[in-house]
């Protein structure tokens, strides 16, 4: 029975598993930076709900019949938005003027705003070859 030569040699193949797997870490890599990146920012919007909510109902547990009720359950209000919120980094540039707490007629609101121009650009972002900004 004839022997069939090899057409290709393993020496010809040295390089190709590294060229393989630059393509396809480039590839995994932008997608999990796309996945961080997109997802950072709804864990701010998501902290901001419930450091809000969590600032109300504790606020409301207070008994109406204190002396000075109306200032006591905003300041109430406003340091837990800010315990609740004190895990985010100086670098996002969060801090109390963020934080607007009103109680007028019985109604307790407590609102936290950020810049949607800072909540875009929690994460910076990235230039990968092949794929471009992400």
């Amino acid at each position: 029975m004839p022997v069939i030569p090899h057409l290709r040699s393993p020496r010809r193949q040295r390089g190709a598993a590294a060229i393989e797997f630059a393509a396809v870490f480039v590839i995994f890599f932008a997608v999990f930076y796309g996945v961080v990146s997109y997802s950072l920012p709804l864990l701010m919007v998501q902290s901001f709900n419930a450091a809000a909510s969590e600032a109300v109902r504790r606020s409301v547990a207070l008994s109406p019949t204190a002396a000075n009720y109306n200032q006591l359950i905003v300041t109430q209000a406003e340091s837990v938005v800010m315990n609740q919120l004190a895990w985010m980094p100086a670098s996002l540039g969060f801090n109390s003027s963020n934080v607007r707490v009103t109680y007028t007629a019985g109604v307790l609101t407590a609102n936290i705003s950020y810049p949607k121009s800072r909540l875009a650009q929690v994460l910076p972002f990235l230039t990968l070859p092949g794929i471009g900004q992400i």
